[in-house]
């Protein structure tokens, strides 16, 4: 709350109704209430930035799950498709299945579906033959944390499909509020990453059992994210703006932007 809701930046109100619970609970609901509000206006902002960006009948290569499951509601880099779509129908999408956890599969796949976006799943290593052969017009991400000068933090293959956007000349969007944004990383050398359990890949769904689909005791490197570079990022999409490179130049009046209108 301190940091969410700044004109409540101490716990001091809630100090003092502590004297009565129900009156404790009736403040915490209204804020969380009025927080899940601005989390949904700030994801449709960054939708109609992000849909602005895309050609008529964009063909959109997504990767994991960013979606209103992941948010409160509409999306990141979901909701700039769901956006696109509205104003659009003729919008479409590939889904990467999101290896190993299938976020892909599982999530999106689901959102899309009961959103009615036309939409094909495909195994995470056959983004490339697509983007290849030209048949996305751009890739989509979220991000787990941008550092100062653009890397950005993401659900591991993000990098592999950045790579080979940039190789094949298709725009990266990375799709984040600004409140991802971490000033005093100065690169993506300053993000820690998670190493998963072995079991998320030697078993299909994890949790161990019967059903691996590798020899018993087979090292496994299993890494949550990984970090792409700034310089395979076409642009990184706020609810403030598009920023652009040099994110050291583009991406702080975005933060500040966004901080002030946390502190008003």
């Amino acid at each position: 709350l301190m940091i969410r809701r700044p004109p409540r930046s101490t716990l001091f109100p809630y100090t003092t109704l502590f004297r009565s619970p129900a009156a404790v609970a009736a403040t915490l609901t209204a804020d969380a209430r009025a927080i899940a509000r601005e989390d949904v206006a700030i994801n449709r902002r960054m939708g109609a930035l992000g849909a602005a960006l895309l050609p008529p009948a964009a063909r959109i290569l997504h990767h994991c799950n960013t979606g209103a499951l992941a948010t409160v509601g509409h999306g990141t880099a979901l909701g700039v498709i769901r956006s696109a779509f509205a104003a659009d129908p003729r919008v479409t999408v590939h889904v990467t299945e999101t290896r190993p956890r299938l976020q892909g599969a599982r999530l999106t796949a689901w959102e899309l579906a009961a959103a009615g976006i036309p939409h094909t799943l495909l195994v995470d290593s056959a983004a490339a033959v697509l983007l290849r052969d030209g048949r996305v017009d751009a890739v989509t991400v979220g991000a787990d944390r941008v550092a100062a000068n653009g890397d950005t933090a993401n659900k591991i293959g993000t990098l592999a499909v950045a790579i080979a956007a940039a190789h094949y000349g298709v725009p990266f969007y990375v799709v984040a509020p600004a409140s991802t944004v971490d000033l005093a990383a100065p690169t993506g050398g300053a993000i820690p990453v998670e190493e998963r359990p072995a079991d998320e890949v030697t078993h299909p769904c994890g949790g161990g059992g019967a059903d691996g689909v590798a020899p018993v005791g087979t090292p496994v490197y299993n890494p949550a994210f990984d970090v792409t570079a700034a310089a395979l990022i076409t642009a990184i999409v706020t609810e403030e703006g598009v920023a652009r490179p040099p994110f050291t130049d583009s991406l702080p009046p975005l933060v500040a932007a966004a901080v002030g209108k946390m502190r008003r």
